[in-house]
Parts: structure tokens; sequence; C-alpha cells
């Protein structure tokens, strides 16, 4: 009989993580027990260090890097499959069995403190640990599936929570709100963590989260509404507990904690450009020690993340193909590529600075740092050498990614080796929810406000600042813009589905056709030691580009893809729903 996976567990061995990876010694191993293990404050200190790997990383995280998006051209691939709306309601889904584990260890963690015999300040820290981790894996189901069972203690077979129906999407997230504040005053300053320490959670990461969860279903209500809920009875998680006013007071929340996270929390955007040739956002996602980059810059210098998973190349290594994969996986699309803006902040529609797509290093130039930091040719990283690039393989499409990838790959870090910090929330993020809280909420952003956000993301990047102005000068949207620094800034980072979704535009954007490199009038046109349109099925197709409209590399085609408001949330996994009956699958599967 298959497990209902959030029943008890034995204890066998509490993963005793820290960040130095380090094993707490044990005699003798067999004999402990839940019942007389957490007696100690260091016992509940081990425990609290045993969630920080239930975090994705990069040996569990490249589901969840954005694989198959509108703005990637790479075609094959389960994640292709959700962006096409191909998936059906798998028997088992890991992410539902391993999350529930999840759960479990921190609520045992909590369960235990209550009969703690000592000073509860001793325990403290512990207790909102797991608190924060509860919260956490609760929000990736909701993210996932829309409402979920809640778990909050230990279950046993006889335990009603076993067979309960699902907590509808608005339970379940005012149980993550309520973790997260419960979490907040027992939780550290970054400022006051030690280094031994560093990546522990502190109580700017609890308030960057938590504003994270108040502007995302706060557009979700408002873009979305109840639109996936299914009624509860037939289908879905039902609707209880929706208040649209909730709308209103989560973006003011949302506002609130990022403004007091970029005002008290100490952290500061990445920006070494001066030293990396405009490059910081190409360099900070591989940075480790002094060898990563060529101005030996290691991790002591990074004060943006906030939230992040802690790697170590003697301790603890990323253990995945991480640069072979998004070096293909995350090759930008055409759509990604023509949304970078020009170096005086234009559009390459409107801008005199636009070069065109004649030689492949045209259209890098006088462009929005992030594009060639992202997107270099991977053996320079600099723009690509006219005449370097071959369309002569269906998954060549003129560019390749360079972002996670690590510097001198193959040399400095072999695949398996990278060791990176994996980012969940950075400073970037927040400037950048605090801006579109600011406009869901008013309507606009006044030019000091632009200023204290989306203008200093843009300046990293290159680009002048944007004030009410000039966005009416140059026929630019607000809300526009706010998307596109959150879309090209947070490329690859667990964003863009998310984002289309909770604006409630997934459909209209997944469901494009997805294009490559321009051929007509380029290098590439009738340059058969450049290219071979027999290789790709779908041909050329005129598409609008910064140069009017010209032909691409039609590389999926708007007819393979279905994308619809029931792919917004996954399917249950039927095998839960076999051993709970009254859990119902959602609406459309």
């Amino acid at each position: 009989m298959r497990k209902i996976i959030y029943i008890l567990m034995p204890l066998m061995a509490i993963a005793l993580f820290s960040c130095s990876d380090e094993f707490i010694d044990l005699n003798p191993p067999a004999s402990i027990t839940e019942s007389d293990y957490f007696n100690k404050p260091e016992h509940f200190e081990a425990s609290a260090n045993s969630l920080y790997p239930g975090l994705l990383g990069w040996s569990s995280g490249a589901d969840f890097m954005d694989y198959g998006t509108d703005l990637t051209s790479f075609i094959t691939g389960p994640q292709q499959d959700y962006a096409r709306g191909t998936i059906n309601a798998p028997e088992e889904d890991a992410y539902w069995d391993d999350t529930y584990s999840k759960i479990r260890t921190a609520n045992l963690l909590l369960e235990r403190a209550t009969n703690y015999g000592g000073n509860p300040d001793d325990i403290a820290l512990y207790v909102a640990t797991a608190k924060f981790f509860r919260a956490w894996h609760h929000y990736f189901l909701v993210q996932r599936f829309g409402g979920v069972p809640i778990v909050t203690r230990t279950l046993d077979l006889n335990y009603p929570e076993i067979y309960a129906p699902r907590n509808s999407r608005y339970e379940v997230v005012a149980q993550v709100l309520k973790d997260l504040e419960d979490a907040m005053p027992d939780l550290p300053l970054e400022q006051n963590i030690g280094t031994a320490d560093k990546g522990k959670i502190s109580k700017w990461a609890v308030m960057a989260f938590k504003a994270k969860v108040l502007l995302h279903e706060a557009t979700w209500m408002k873009y979305v509404g109840t639109a996936t809920d299914g009624d509860g009875v037939a289908s879905g998680a039902g609707s209880v507990g929706y208040q649209p006013a909730n709308i209103e007071l989560y973006l003011q929340e949302a506002i609130t904690l990022t403004r007091t996270v970029i005002d008290q929390g100490g952290f500061e955007l990445w920006n070494y450009n001066n030293v990396l040739d405009n490059k910081s956002s190409f360099y900070l996602f591989n940075l480790e020690d002094s060898g990563s980059n060529p101005a030996g810059l290691d991790k002591s210098t990074n004060n943006e993340f906030i939230l992040y998973g802690k790697y170590d190349f003697a301790l603890r290594q990323g253990k995945s193909k991480l640069s072979h994969s998004v070096r293909g996986r995350l090759q930008p699309s055409r759509k990604m590529m023509d949304m970078f803006l020009c170096t005086d902040g234009k559009t390459i529609q409107n801008s005199p600075l636009f070069q065109g797509y004649v030689n492949v290093s045209d259209e890098y130039q006088n462009r929005d740092y992030r594009m060639e930091a992202y997107f270099a040719d991977y053996n320079t990283y600099e723009a690509p050498v006219d005449g370097s690039v071959e369309l002569k393989a269906i998954t060549s499409t003129g560019y390749v990614n360079q972002k996670f990838s690590a510097y001198e790959y193959g040399s400095y870090r072999e695949d398996n080796q990278e060791s990176a910090d994996y980012p969940y929330i950075r400073l970037a993020e927040v400037y950048l929810m605090y801006a579109e809280a600011l406009y869901e909420l008013n309507g606009t952003l006044t030019d000091t406000e632009l200023d204290e956000s989306i203008n200093l993301v843009k300046s990293r990047a290159g680009l002048p600042g944007v004030s009410n102005a000039s966005l009416i000068a140059n026929n630019m949207d607000l809300l526009e813009e706010i998307r596109r620094e959150r879309t090209i800034e947070l490329y690859g980072e667990n964003s863009r589905y998310n984002d289309l979704k909770r604006w409630g535009i997934a459909e209209q954007e997944l469901n494009q056709d997805i294009y490559g490199a321009v051929i007509e009038g380029t290098a590439f046109e009738n340059n058969a030691s450049l290219y071979n349109p027999g290789l790709y099925p779908y041909g050329e197709v005129s598409t609008p580009t910064g140069a009017g409209n010209l032909r691409a590399l039609l590389l999926d085609p708007a007819s393979n893809r279905n994308f619809s408001i029931k792919h917004y949330l996954f399917p249950l996994p039927t095998g839960q729903i076999g051993l709970n009956n009254n859990l119902l699958q959602n609406p459309g599967y």
C-alpha cells in the first residue's frame, strides 16, 4: 500500500546540516529516539540546521529555472511540455511528497519545543527557523497546486488530517503569513549573523519573503481571482476565505516590508562594473572564490543576496550539470533579445542607437549591459564575433546563455563542481517588488519612488533612470517598464512562470510563436557556411523586430502551444487522490 506522505516517519537520523556541512557525532546513534533527543538546545539547533537542505538548490532546482517559457528557445523537455499545456495528472509528484516530508520535520521540532524543560529563550531561534520553513514549504505547495491540506502537527494514522479535504488557497496563505509573522521576532538581523553562519535565515529574509507572498497573492486575486479554485465540491479546493479587500491590505504591507528591508537591511546591489567590464550581472551568479572572476572577487563582497542557499567548493558543491544545462536550456528567444532597451533608455523600435541584425554582433551594440552579461560568447564573454555563430542544428538558435554558468567552465570548474550560492531573494528583486506594489496600489509612482527602486536596478544595467516625464516623452508605460525590469533582471530565477500567472497573462504570452535568430537581411541569409535551413522544420516566418517585420527562425509555432487557465495550477497526483477520496483534483484535469 502506498504511503500518504505526511504520516508519521521514524527519526532514524536527523540530517545535521550546517553551513560547513558538519555532522554532530551522536553516541550511540542507534539509541537515539524522538522522545529523548530534543532535551538540549544543541538538539534543536541540529534539527533546525537539517531544514536548510530542504530548500531547492542546484541539484534539485532545475525545474524551477524557468526553462521552456516564452523567453527561451530550447524546445524539448518536460518544462517545455508545461509551457505548451501538454501535461496530464501523474500518479505521483515528488514535489508533493517531498514537501510534506519537509513540513513534518519542521512540525516535529515545533512539537518538541512545547515540551522542552529548559529556558525557552535558548531554543527560540530554532523554533522561529522551523516556523519559517513550514511557511516556505506550504507556500511552495500553494504556488504549484493551489489549496492543499494544511499540516501543522506530526500525524499518525488515526489523525483526521490524514483524510481531510484540501484547505483553500486563502486558508493556506493565511497560515503561511501567520507563521512568517511569528518567526520574525526571534530571528537575527543579517548584520548580526557571523561569517560561519552566513546563509542562515535573518529577520530581513523573512520580511522579504513575506512581502513576496503578499505581492504574489494580491496580484493573483486582482488579475486571476477565483478562476482556478474550483467549487471545492466537484473539483478544486474552493474559495473559502477569499476576501477581495485583502488585495489592498496585502499591497500596503508589501510596501511597508520592502521599504523596511531597503532602509534597514544593510544590503546593496553587487556592482563591480568598473572592474568587470560592465558584467556584474554575469559574475554575480557564478561568484565563488577569487578565481571565479578576473577581478579576484569572492563571496564576501556579495551583500545583495538576502535569502540564499549556501554552497562551498570544499564542503558543498552543486552536484549538477549546471553550466552545461543552462547554456542550452536558457538560450534566449527572439522575444527576450528584443526586450532589452538601448542605452538611451528607449526600446529598439524607437531608439536611433539600435544597430539592427545584419551581423550577429550588431544587436548587442548600445544595449542594456545585462544582454551581453547573460548572452555573450562563452569563450570570450563578449558579444559574438561576426561569423562565429552557426545555425546548423535544431538546438542552435543563434544565441547561448551564460547566466549561472561557471567562469572558465571546463578549467576553473567542471560540471557538478559549481558552487556559487543559490539566490532565492536578493535586493534587486526587493526594489522591483517595492515598485510593483506601489503601482498596483496607487496606479503610479512618484519620481522619488522611481529613483529609490526601479532606477537603481536600471543604473547597474547601464540604463538611464525613468521619470514620469520621460515615460510620456518616450511613449512608454510604467507598468510595462516595471514588468520589463522584473523579466530581465530575474531571468532564470524561478520568476517567469509565476509572474505570468499572477498577472493573468500566461495564456497570452506562452501561446505565442517562439522565434530564434533573424535571417532576413542578415549574414545568415543565403550563406550555407553559416546556416542550413533544412534542419529547422518550421522554417522562417516574418515577425515584428526592432528593424520592422523580418523573417526569423520559427522554433515552436503557436499551433503547438495550448496553455490555458487550468495550467495555472499543476494537477494533484492521482495516487494521493486514490488514498484520500476527500482530495479533489484541480479543475480541468
